[in-house]
């Protein structure tokens, strides 16, 4: 595998930025403005707050001025909200549902991979690096049903903690797809075991981490997207046992019930995990 892939944060950031002002999810919005007036109001009392409190200085407040407009040149946006903000917004809309937890969908999803039927093998190069992996399990409704042809879609890093699209030299789609469960609702997924990764650090985001003290760390984790008919869609990351990061996940972003239970393959190399997924039905 070429190494010739490393990613700015400007590339990455901007790529990010542009995929999510095409993503459509701006377009619905429809301001209440007494919803305005409320949460625009305590995000700026909340920050008047700590400048009182800490006794913030001019050089400090010009420092932060000069920050914020780093964050918007190197296209980070999606970066910092996803990484410091969206577990909580997460956590928020999914606090009602019986079924499988959530988390954070991440800056780097692209819709429409291509689509295959189980069983099925992710889109790789042909020399691509790392432990084979097959991922497998059942999608189910929370009365215990079977959701047949249910849709799962999977994106993750490589080996060397670069995902497709938003690093140089990557095949479009390598190591994302989109996987129609059969009529159990049964999916086997065959791919490779991704790698922690450090998120961007040469950009303003990387420059908050290391002014502050902090790792940049995430855990190796597989991306999902899982939908029926009928049914909640799920967005959700699933980690590694073991990994040094899973307890200090700079996204904040693992939880208990979103750990692997990884196992030597049962054909061939690599290794292999089973996990199921429980849908909410949507409210009527």
């Amino acid at each position: 595998m070429s190494t010739e892939t490393t990613a700015s944060a400007a590339a990455s950031g901007n790529a990010a930025t542009d995929r999510f002002r095409q993503s459509g999810k701006t377009s619905a919005i429809q301001a209440d403005v007494e919803r305005v007036n409320l949460l625009a109001s305590k995000l700026i009392k909340a920050a008047n707050d700590i400048v009182l409190e800490e006794r913030v200085s001019y050089d400090e407040f010009n420092a932060l001025k000069a920050w914020l407009i780093k964050v918007g040149e190197d296209g980070e946006w999606p970066l910092f909200l996803d990484v410091w903000l969206e577990h909580s917004v997460e956590e928020v809309a999914t606090d009602h549902r019986e079924g499988n937890k959530g988390s954070i969908e991440g800056p780097y999803y692209i819709p429409e991979a291509p689509e295959q039927k189980t069983p099925a093998t992710i889109s790789m190069r042909e020399d691509e690096q790392g432990t084979p992996l097959l991922f497998q399990g059942q999608v189910r409704s929370t009365d215990g049903s079977a959701l047949s042809n249910a849709k799962i879609e999977l994106w993750h890093a490589d080996e060397e903690g670069f995902y497709s699209q938003f690093a140089p030299n990557i095949p479009e789609w390598n190591l994302r797809g989109t996987f129609i469960a059969d009529e159990e609702g049964n999916f086997q997924i065959n791919t490779m075991q991704p790698a922690p990764y450090q998120i961007p650090t040469d950009g303003a985001c990387g420059q908050l981490i290391a002014a502050a003290g902090w790792h940049a760390w995430r855990p190796a984790h597989l991306h999902l997207k899982v939908s029926a008919p009928g049914h909640e869609l799920l967005t959700a990351q699933l980690y590694f046992p073991g990994d040094a990061h899973n307890d200090d996940d700079i996204a904040t972003a693992v939880k208990p019930e979103l750990l692997l239970e990884i196992q030597p393959a049962a054909e061939g190399a690599g290794v292999q995990t089973t996990y199921d997924f429980v849908l909410d039905p949507e409210a009527k």
